[in-house]
């Protein structure tokens, strides 16, 4: 038989075929495997650029917080104020509560909740950011000019040009000597590390009044009230402060608020808008809070607030108290707020002021104080040109026959707590006492 008459049999045609296709199969898994790989790389490259972006905005539009420790703070705040100094504390409760920047750890601490409720602000805002990004043209420059800005501003001299009266030297003297001492406070400690809040969230405290461009962080039972009456008069919203209730004031949408607005508008207010924010003594303004919300009837903190404090701070309580909610005690009060694991969360009128207006991230022309309200806020008027009538109210907002909370008012409260619950009160607060230049409380 001649070579071109061979046949294979249908046996070599199926094994030919097999192998082909063995080969085949190969060879296409191979491809795929190497086009994954490629298109596998291209995403970690994009996702690295992406991140790499990133970096300075997220910068810009996060928190920082400061990573110091305590006795660092306390050396600068000593060394600018030889008044203020830590008591001498028994050794186990230094070392347990004030050898470094971490919070207390032990039953009753500080840090849990407030941080899950901040992380949830975040979220809700990280969505709302993205809205309003896609939104508005033209946010790659504006996005550039924000990262070219430096974080915190500088501080800039008061503008008095609008001070008719010679009678606010001293004012004008104390005020000067609060915002060095904040920003030099901010400048040594507060550098830019962990992001925990988003840019809408750290001015959402903030009130705007366009008319005369000011910008008003709100600080609860540090005058805010009155403050807010004052923005409603200037806005033409109100002829007198003393004409406006108190519903109308806090649940009234009759001013705006900075987190209102998109970035550009956010970016402009807090260039060129008067900055101010009143604080008060801590200790001070958590005894008012507590006065306010649970000595009194209240149809949302004692069934929030008061009922789930009782629950769980109160041994064998009774079924009226659990129900109501009503007749929480100072102490009980205390242990909610130092608890790690509180029932319910934190509120705007007991939160730190490092918590509700960032003075070491938004930085502030005028730093008023309650001990000095109606002096600090009539100069303020004066700087923004208010008309000449318009003065600070002093009226009590609510429950007017109350004792004002003062510092004997303070101490009758103090008087249930043991030392160690003190010093814990102090922990939480310290922030606001090193930053404001607040004497250390009696403990």
């Amino acid at each position: 038989m001649q070579p071109s008459e061979v046949v294979m049999n249908p046996k070599q045609v199926f094994l030919s075929v097999l192998i082909f296709g063995v080969a085949g199969l190969l060879l296409f898994i191979y491809l795929q495997v190497w086009i994954e790989e490629q298109h596998t790389e291209r995403a970690e490259k994009k996702r690295e650029q992406k991140a790499t972006s990133g970096k300075i905005l997220h910068s810009y539009f996060l928190l920082s917080s400061l990573s110091v420790t305590r006795e660092k703070i306390q050396e600068h705040i000593i060394s600018q104020n030889p008044k203020f100094h830590m008591p001498e504390e028994p050794k186990k409760i230094k070392e347990n509560f004030l050898v470094n920047s971490e919070r207390p750890t032990g039953l009753l601490t500080e840090i849990s909740h407030s941080q899950e409720k901040d992380q949830a602000l975040g979220k809700t805002t990280k969505s709302s950011t993205k809205k309003l990004i896609a939104k508005h043209q033209g946010t790659k420059t504006f996005f550039r000019k924000f990262n070219e800005m430096n974080w915190p501003l500088e501080i800039s001299p008061l503008n008095k040009s609008l001070v008719k009266d010679n009678k606010w030297k001293n004012v004008y003297a104390t005020q000067e000597k609060r915002r060095s001492f904040l920003q030099e406070f901010c400048q040594k400690y507060g550098g830019v590390s962990r992001p925990q809040s988003h840019l809408f969230h750290m001015v959402s405290r903030i009130y705007v009044e366009d008319k005369h461009k000011i910008l008003y962080c709100e600080v609860p039972k540090a005058g805010c009230s009155n403050w807010k009456r004052i923005l409603m008069v200037l806005n033409g919203l109100a002829s007198s402060a003393y004409n406006i209730s108190h519903n109308a004031v806090h649940y009234g949408k009759h001013l705006k608020k900075l987190d209102s607005f998109d970035l550009k508008g956010i970016y402009t207010r807090l260039n060129t808008y008067t900055k101010a924010v009143f604080v008060r003594d801590p200790m001070e303004r958590l005894v008012s809070a507590f006065r306010d919300k649970f000595e009194h009837p209240n149809s949302y903190y004692h069934p929030v607030f008061g009922k789930a404090i009782i629950k769980k701070y109160r041994p064998n309580a009774c079924e009226e108290a659990l129900n109501n909610g009503s007749g929480v005690k100072f102490k009980e009060f205390i242990h909610y707020l130092l608890d790690s694991h509180r029932p319910v969360g934190m509120d705007i009128h007991w939160e730190k002021v490092s918590k509700l207006c960032y003075p070491c991230l938004i930085n502030y022309d005028f730093v008023g104080k309650f001990e000095t309200l109606e002096e600090d806020a009539n100069y303020f008027l004066q700087l923004i040109g208010a008309p000449k009538e318009l003065t600070f109210p002093n009226f009590k907002d609510r429950h007017s026959s109350d004792e004002r909370t003062n510092v004997q008012v303070v101490k009758q409260y103090l008087k249930d707590l043991t030392r160690t619950e003190r010093q814990l009160i102090y922990d939480f607060y310290y922030l606001d006492y090193l930053m404001f230049n607040y004497t250390m409380p009696f403990l």
